[in-house]
This record gives structure tokens, C-alpha cells and sequence, in this order.
């Protein structure tokens, strides 16, 4: 909570640092029918990260996000910790749990967002990382 977020592009005021605020409420939005588009946190030191939470608005409907999941050490070069993957939001609940690497030690993680079953753009309320 409180990182750093930046993006690729955004819809009108549903900015990346909404992200990171804390408030399941709020939330990052990309430009409409503009895929690829990126979300990217700095998580202000190296972190050894063992799964990341990413969530929407509960009372959201059901939708599905392809992204990927990437990591770097200094924000210039990036390697995949997750490849390209459908990743379902059920409606009520909303929050998608995923796995990474057991070695992914990185400072910044980015999502890619390439699909959106529910909206033509992608779209986070919370990006969460945890070491396990």
C-alpha cells in the first residue's frame, strides 16, 4: 500500500496510483480499446514476492482478464514471471490469486493487459504482493 503505480494510459481520473491506496473502491483503468496496455509498481526496494492479490470492485460483474505478469530489478530490464494467462473475477468476491516463482526477487512488477471480457480495457482496484 502507498507504492509508487505509473501506466501506459488511462481512462479520464481512474489513475494507476489508485492501485495502491488501499481503498477497494477505487481503481486503475486503461485507455479503452488500446490493448497492450501496462500497469507497473515500484515496490521501493527488491522484495523476494511469492504471489500477488490483484483485485476489482466487489460488486463488480464477472469478468475475464488476460495479463501477464512481469518483474525487474531496476525498472529497465524485464523478465516474465507469469506468461500471458485468462484470469477470472467472479462477481461478489472479485480477487484473483497468483502464484510466482519462488525466486522472483524484483522491485517493480508490471501486469500487461491484453484482453477484458467485461470492459475493452484492463482494469485493477488493488494489486497486492505478498512473499508467500
Amino acid at each position: 500500500m502507498g507504492r509508487a503505480a505509473s501506466d501506459t494510459g488511462h481512462s479520464q481520473g481512474y489513475v494507476a496510483g489508485h492501485t495502491t491506496d488501499g481503498q477497494a473502491g477505487t481503481y486503475w483503468e486503461s485507455a479503452n480499446q488500446a490493448f497492450p496496455q501496462s500497469l507497473t509498481v515500484d515496490l521501493g526496494a527488491q522484495r523476494t514476492v511469492g504471489r500477488l492479490v490483484v483485485k476489482l470492485p466487489a460488486p463488480w460483474g464477472t469478468r475475464t482478464q488476460t495479463f501477464s505478469v512481469l518483474g525487474s530489478a531496476d525498472g529497465t530490464a524485464w523478465s516474465t514471471l507469469k506468461a500471458p494467462a485468462p484470469y477470472v473475477f467472479s462477481a461478489g468476491v472479485n480477487t484473483v490469486t497468483i502464484p510466482l516463482p519462488a525466486a522472483a526477487g524484483v522491485r517493480h512488477l508490471r501486469l500487461t493487459f491484453s484482453a477484458n471480457t467485461g470492459w475493452p480495457a484492463g482494469q485493477v482496484s488493488e494489486l497486492e504482493a505478498y512473499s508467500s
